[in-house]
């Protein structure tokens, strides 16, 4: 996090479909996702791999959505990539982006920070993007209709755009 390492070596900052500041569930937020949410993705990348990275990319990338057709090059690929991983890489990482709490990191960042999210992200739900926006000192959200959480790649000439017009 630019917070902790990038205190004066960074200007600005984007953020994209991002799980801050935090995705479970609790007391302090009950809009959060269910662990059991994170415990059926791990125990789909743990004991059903291959189906599991085949299935995961058609709501990550809005392909369930009427008008909306499979790129099987893209599909192949997060396939591809998924299972080079391993099972203890994944594990861990599911606990880390759903279960840290990124609330002070946010806090203390002073600089410009974009924040980009889909308004459809399956994966992401949307409102933590306002959350996220909220709490920076200089935030900036811009959130799209109808874009999925893969949105750099099935968006990206739009995405694109928008993080060059920030960095200008």
């Amino acid at each position: 996090m630019p917070a902790k390492y990038g205190k004066g070596r960074i200007s600005k900052a984007v953020i994209i479909s991002a799980v801050p500041p935090i995705m479970v569930q609790s007391e302090s937020n009950p809009e959060g996702v269910p662990l059991s949410v994170f415990d059926e993705i791990r125990k789909g990348t743990g004991f059903t791999r291959s189906q599991y990275f085949y299935d995961f990319p058609i709501p990550f990338y809005g392909w369930n959505r009427e008008g909306q057709t499979v790129q099987e090059g893209i599909k192949q690929n997060w396939w591809r990539q998924g299972m080079m991983g391993s099972v203890l890489s994944h594990y861990e990482g599911i606990k880390a982006f759903s279960e840290t709490d990124f609330t002070e990191d946010l806090k203390s960042l002073d600089i410009p920070v974009l924040v980009l999210h889909g308004e459809d992200d399956q994966i992401v739900p949307y409102h933590q993007a306002p959350k996220s926006a909220k709490l920076l000192k200089n935030g900036k959200l811009i959130s799209y209709p109808g874009f999925p959480h893969g949105m750099p790649t099935t968006e990206a000439e739009t995405i694109n755009n928008d993080i060059l017009a920030f960095i200008k």
